[in-house]
């Protein structure tokens, strides 16, 4: 075993607004194990959603279980590894790795039938006290039941920190379907949307347009590929696109923004028939006229949660530059100063917010 500190620094959640900086006990790893030195762990929308205290992650069956160590954008170093590690994970001490978020139980029927992301136990990283504990901390326990991949040397700390939002942007376009003739609509260019957006144009379709209130973001979307933008405060995004598809609307409409109007929106903009995907977490309900779905339109509506078998794509899209963190990762602070982190990533000044423990 090697000789790590008896306490690290570490951000500890206890409930909604209520995050404290601890020093508590650095993990030890058990049989197959893995610790690894943190390098870099991003701040997600769901993490700043839930510690604002949406109603998703706290109630009755919460599935934040406290006080526990949040973050599960996170990658680092293997500074120790418990008996059998090594052989299992094919990895070594010294070796650049991260884990996927989630943490299967391997034993539920989705798990067992490959579709280990929607496990039924559902442990995800940075949500379950004692089970998963998170990437805001200096080091991390990775658990038998992890799925770890290896990250090239030559990935800068920005592609590397931002490996797990590409690989759930890979699985939602993924689910979108895109065809070489469609029109894409994209509703969000924050972190996640402009992962999204360089990723849908590697599917060439024959029109890729964005959509966000922010004019600097979607000045950066047109950079990484997309054909049209349009801010809805500005201009009737409704009417841009129906006039660009001789008023059907678009094929695929792929919602990112975390807001109810970016679902009315897109039952509003999309074609009879076509792909609706959602992504977001929203921090409260989302009302609409459910008869758009079937009576109306007969709409294939489908859900995109995590980055399943895309962790290998992101990185090799990294390695390969087709994919970028430039632009995307706008800070960097250290753990001490995870508060400011935190309220930077919760404003519109930040895009992604990277803790470096």
């Amino acid at each position: 075993m090697n000789s790590l500190p008896t306490k690290m620094k570490a951000v500890v959640c206890h409930g909604p607004e209520d995050y404290r900086f601890e020093h508590i006990p650095t993990p030890r790893p058990g049989p197959k194990e893995v610790v690894i030195k943190v390098d870099g762990c991003g701040i997600c929308a769901g993490d700043c959603k839930a510690k604002s205290g949406a109603p998703m992650f706290w109630g009755d069956d919460p599935w934040v279980k406290t006080p526990v160590v949040p973050g599960h954008e996170f990658y680092g170093r293997v500074v120790d590894m418990g008996v059998g590690a090594a052989e299992k994970f094919k990895i070594k001490i010294g070796d650049r790795i991260l884990a996927e978020q989630i943490v299967p139980c391997w034993d539920c029927r989705y798990c067992k039938s490959g579709k280990y992301w929607m496990c039924e136990t559902h442990d995800i990283y940075g949500f379950q006290k004692g089970v998963a504990e998170g990437g805001m901390a200096e080091y991390m326990l990775f658990s038998k039941r992890a799925i770890i991949h290896k990250i090239p040397e030559q990935l800068s700390h920005n592609d590397a920190a931002l490996i797990e939002p590409m690989a759930c942007a890979i699985h939602t376009v993924a689910r979108g379907d895109i065809q070489l003739n469609d029109v894409v609509v994209l509703a969000g260019a924050g972190p996640l949307g402009l992962c999204m957006v360089q990723v849908a144009k590697l599917k060439t379709p024959k029109k890729l347009v964005v959509i966000d209130a922010i004019d600097e973001r979607l000045e950066l979307a047109k950079a990484m590929g997309a054909d049209v933008v349009i801010n809805p405060l500005k201009e009737d995004a409704d009417a841009i696109v129906k006039a660009m598809t001789e008023g059907y609307g678009c094929d695929v409409y792929i919602e990112a923004t975390g807001a109810p109007i970016g679902v009315t929106q897109g039952l509003q903009m999309i074609r009879k028939l076509g792909r609706f995907v959602e992504f977001s977490v929203f921090g409260k309900e989302t009302t609409v006229d459910w008869s758009i779905i079937g009576d109306r339109k007969e709409l294939d509506i489908r859900g995109a949660h995590l980055g399943p078998y895309s962790y290998d794509i992101a990185i090799d899209l990294f390695e390969r530059g087709l994919v970028t963190a430039e632009g995307i990762i706008t800070h960097n602070y250290g753990i001490d100063d995870w508060d400011k982190a935190f309220e930077m990533a919760s404003s519109t000044d930040s895009i992604k917010v990277v803790i470096n423990p």
